[in-house]
């Protein structure tokens, strides 16, 4: 029987097995890539925390996730003094002594004597490590079947990988393969590809990958408990339409709408960062117009600390650094951003003048970006992050291991950014598109033209600034991934969790929770003319927004189909300005004027203990992971202890010696105190216990105040936002 070199190893592997020379059949024709590299593969060998990362482990390194096959069969064959692979006495090898764990391994035992595996890797050194021929096939895709299944609580699926070969054969690889769920706690996966539900209603997506392809199956895994009659729900605009139809898919009910106390604060952080006074709950709370909702969206959007609240976030990803670009490039840079979002700048027209940024610093502020990111494939790779949600930096080095993204693709965006230089100007510096040296691909030394990402290479580059044309192919409405990953941050940003999560990390094989929705709303946004605002006001609009943080029986385990409002952590910005702002004692900033709040603060290196405590990120890339959000012992410690806290408490001009002083009733105090912190009135229990409180203490009541007031500082309630 004879082998194409490129067939797979769970058809070929063991045919051969104890047969010796005497054999009638043609010996087993091996290519490396094709039969050895999956098995490197398939045991984490090559993985990037094994012999896959950048140094190797124990002298002994592969590229990862098998990505150059050359430079492995090199490392293998040729180095380790011989060693590693030994066609004479193939089972003395230390690729299979060690990995057989015939010799002390630090990885441990990957494979056993005996199996197909084994005798697959003792066959290849056998037969004198051959590579491979050039025109051997390869594989050009692979298909998971099934591609989708809905699963009871704990059921198992298994599923099937077929490789299509660029001969035209297809082949059953799903022994070799590489799985991986994207959601452990809802379905997990083991190595042969076997599915198992969890016991939490949701959605999974489970990644295979054999040879640099990759494939995904979807799972939905709906409650046991039915809802045979699922009920007509109102919807505000579409975006409940689609939410709900999921839910229903689910057997889940929404929770009810949030209270007005519950709306009014939510929103207001949402939208400008800041908590409303407690003369603007009042005031909204007495509100009885069935639009009062809307109105205060349109008020917030309309003040000064929207464009404050943004610049803050768009300065994060955007990377506003005063210690690369000095502090005046620095706060033009940043004075950009926030008077683009005061004046409501098309969100298409703000990206294209980054990209496409030129001319002097003084007059094209924008172009200070590629002052802080100033190397052409880091500009490619942060402004793809940015702008289009896809992570293209690992594959500078290797092929994306969970995505089509080759090295190809990097440094296609790379070309077009290879032009970008500043020559000395009046007044400063002036960024001009000049003359620039082919981009060369590092493994095969031939030049690499720019080209946009998912397209054809070009055999030359084009004419003039390549920005330009990148910049137009980025914000077009027709670009699969520009509306769909902003509507996408901003999803994230009021639900508290994006519909493809991490917001920045769009891939195949991390596909939306709800993919019509995505759509839509990218749609909506496109056909707004890229207007931020009116994506707020839709969003805000939604039941779904709206909806209470209360869990009922249906929702109370799914964190991930927006049937509820999430309990949301606030930036550290935030929280502190809400801390100042309810104390009624500002902090004080180094650097800065009096009166400046924290989302004011343009320069994220500005010192402050609370703030680095509370994860402000440091701008060093443009990921929304530099931003901690996860509460900690040490921030718990703080709130409670802080002497900072504690003086702002006390402050003798602060809010709660002014309100002990001017509000003699105690019933209006406990009121005051409660619509101060938590922007609602107190319920009658609350009400009492404060009043108890503060009857007790006469002799001491602003000192029984403060008391109060840091209570409610230390409550979840406070803390975050529900």
């Amino acid at each position: 029987m004879t082998k194409t070199a490129g067939c797979v190893l769970a058809l070929c592997a063991g045919l051969f097995a104890g047969r010796g020379p005497a054999s009638a059949q043609e010996p087993r024709r091996f290519n490396f890539e094709n039969d050895i590299v999956p098995l490197l593969s398939k045991f984490g060998c090559n993985s990037s925390g094994c012999h896959g990362k950048a140094e190797g482990q124990n002298g002994f390194k592969l590229s990862v996730f098998g990505f150059d096959p050359s430079a492995d069969y090199t490392s293998l064959t040729q180095e380790g003094r011989g060693r590693r692979v030994l066609p004479s006495l193939p089972e003395r090898s230390l690729l299979l002594a060690k990995a057989s764990g015939g010799v002390p391994h630090g990885g441990g035992v990957r494979i056993f004597r005996g199996t197909d595996e084994y005798r697959t890797l003792h066959d290849w050194i056998s037969a004198g490590l051959p590579f491979g021929a050039p025109d051997d096939p390869c594989v050009v895709a692979i298909e998971v079947t099934p591609r989708e299944r809905e699963l009871t609580f704990a059921a198992k699926q298994p599923l099937r990988v077929t490789a299509t070969w660029s001969d035209g054969r297809r082949s059953d690889v799903t022994r070799h393969a590489r799985f991986q769920s994207n959601a452990e706690g809802l379905a997990a996966v083991d190595e042969g590809g076997l599915v198992t539900a969890g016991e939490t209603p949701g959605d999974v997506a489970v990644m295979a990958s054999y040879l640099g392809q990759v494939d995904v199956f979807r799972a939905l895994i709906p409650r046991p408990e039915r809802i045979e009659s699922y009920p007509s729900l109102p919807a505000a605009n579409f975006i409940d339409g689609l939410v709900y139809a999921k839910l229903k898919k689910l057997h889940e009910l929404p929770s009810p709408p949030a209270s007005d106390a519950d709306f009014l604060r939510r929103v207001f952080l949402d939208i400008i960062g800041t908590l409303p006074t407690a003369a603007e709950a009042r005031a909204f709370l007495a509100d009885e117009q069935p639009d009062r909702r809307g109105r205060l969206v349109e008020r917030l959007l309309a003040r000064p600390e929207f464009a404050d609240f943004w610049a803050l976030k768009w300065s994060d990803v955007l990377r506003v650094d005063r210690q690369v670009l000095g502090h005046k490039r620095a706060y033009a840079y940043y004075r950009w951003i926030r008077d683009s979002l005061a004046a409501n700048v098309p969100y298409d027209k703000f990206c294209r003048e980054i990209v496409a940024a030129e001319g002097p610093l003084a007059d094209a502020p924008a172009a200070a970006f590629y002052k802080v990111v100033a190397k052409p494939g880091e500009m490619g790779g942060t402004l793809s992050q940015a702008f289009l949600g896809v992570r293209i930096d690992c594959a500078q080095c290797h092929h994306h291991p969970f995505d089509r993204w080759s090295q190809d693709d990097y440094y296609g965006m790379q070309a077009f950014f290879t032009q970008v230089s500043f020559k000395p100007a009046a007044g400063g510096e002036s960024l001009v598109a000049g003359n620039s040296a082919a981009t060369v691909h590092p493994r095969t030394g031939a030049p690499v033209f720019a080209h946009a990402l998912a397209a054809a290479a070009p055999s030359a580059e084009p004419e003039g600034d390549r920005r330009k044309l990148l910049a137009a192919w980025m914000t077009s409405r027709d670009n699969p991934w520009f509306a769909r990953n902003f509507v996408n941050r901003v999803w994230a940003h009021f639900l508290g969790r994006g519909i493809v999560e991490p917001v920045d990390d769009v891939r195949l094989t991390n596909p939306p929770t709800n993919p019509e929705l995505l759509d839509a709303l990218a749609r909506h946004f496109a056909d707004s003319g890229f207007d931020f605002r009116q994506l707020i006001r839709t969003i805000t609009a939604s039941r779904v927004y709206q909806a209470s943080a209360t869990p009922n029986a249906t929702n109370e385990r799914d964190d991930r189909n927006y049937a509820r409002a999430l309990l949301r952590s606030v930036s550290a910005e935030v929280l502190l300005d809400a801390v100042c702002q309810t104390t009624g004692v500002p902090e004080k900033f180094q650097g800065m004027p009096a009166g400046c709040r924290a989302i004011q603060l343009w320069d994220s290196q500005t010192p402050h203990y609370f703030l680095k405590l509370f994860g402000r990120p440091t701008r060093t890339t443009a990921c929304e992971c530099e931003r901690t959000s996860e509460p900690s012992v040490a921030q718990v410690l703080h709130i409670l202890n802080s002497t900072e806290l504690h003086g702002k408490l006390s402050h003798a001009g602060g809010q709660i010696a002014r309100l002990t002083a001017t509000i003699p009733d105690d019933a209006a105090l406990a009121e005051e105190l409660y619509l101060t912190f938590y922007s609602r009135y107190p319920t009658e229990s609350e009400r009492q216990t404060t009043m108890n409180y503060l009857a007790a203490r006469q002799d001491n009541r602003r000192q029984a105040a403060e008391d109060i007031a840091w209570s409610m500082l230390n409550t979840s309630e406070f803390v975050f936002n529900h």
